[in-house]
């Protein structure tokens, strides 16, 4: 297909979508002439007592989204085939993935990395469709693309949440109705945080303890960190870059993750650079 100046976009997914997923097909089905969409639940991603056994599967929902959805071609590769025998080598993905997620999932990126690389090998798409709701995962491919110069553009769709402000994510499935409402206060958290930046709070101190105060209903917030969007070092000063607010928390048993992006107007960030 690429012999015949055709762009192939690629969605690499672990499965059980939901319309986070479809927004990057969407994407992909609009921008490019062929969407593949793989599914693969990683085992190389899932650190000792996850949940990689009880991980969520419907293989025929799948498919049924990413027909509606405007996907081409379904790829389904077996462990085997992404791990043959004697497998041995990785992708180690460097400081990126040692800050937030990376701090508590040792492992976790070196796995991401190693399947993402061998899946843009195995694909060889013009373009790679992401969501940002795993804005760390987002940062460590960009700069494993960008290191490994692998002919591919990442692009970043921005989270879809619920009409309540829940972030989508496959893990969802674990919450019973008082837990799901629990965890509405996490996306809460967060978006009060945007708005006061959008009002003129630029002190991280501030808008990460805002935020905090209306997280209660996480059983703990493993961290909560304002960094800065290409480094995901924490800010120091004044919000004067690209940053992103994330929270890892745990409701019940279940890890949730979710982010914001918060942007300086041009006028201050012309004036800090």
């Amino acid at each position: 297909m690429r012999d015949e100046g055709k762009r192939i976009g690629f969605v690499p997914t672990m499965g059980f979508l939901h319309e986070g997923h479809g927004a990057l097909i969407r994407q992909s089905a609009a921008r490019c002439d062929a969407t593949v969409v793989s599914i693969f639940v990683n085992p190389n991603q899932f650190g000792p007592g996850e949940d990689l056994a009880s991980y969520p599967r419907d293989l025929e929902r799948d498919q049924n989204l990413c027909l509606e959805t405007g996907a081409t071609v379904l790829f389904l590769p077996e462990v085997a085939e992404i791990y043959p025998t004697g497998f041995q080598t990785h992708v180690e993905p460097g400081h990126l993935a040692d800050t937030l997620c990376g701090r508590y999932r040792p492992g976790h990126f070196r796995g991401v990395a190693t399947v993402v690389a061998k899946l843009f090998n195995i694909v060889q798409p013009d373009l790679a469709f992401f969501g940002q709701k795993d804005f760390q995962q987002t940062a460590v491919i960009r700069r494993m693309a960008r290191d490994l110069n692998l002919p591919v553009d990442v692009v970043v769709v921005p989270t879809v949440r619920e009409a309540d402000g829940l972030a989508l994510s496959s893990r969802n499935t674990y919450l019973d109705e008082e837990a799901r409402q629990r965890a509405l206060t996490l996306s809460q958290g967060l978006l009060a945080a945007k708005a006061a930046f959008d009002e003129g709070e630029l002190e991280p101190v501030k808008l990460v303890a805002l935020a905090r105060t209306l997280m209660t209903g996480a059983d703990s917030i493993q961290y909560l960190e304002l960094v800065d969007a290409q480094t995901l070092e924490p800010l120091q000063g004044p919000v004067d870059r690209s940053a992103v607010l994330c929270v890892a928390a745990y409701v019940g048993s279940t890890r949730l993750i979710d982010n914001v992006l918060l942007s300086p107007s041009p006028g201050l960030a012309g004036q800090s650079a």
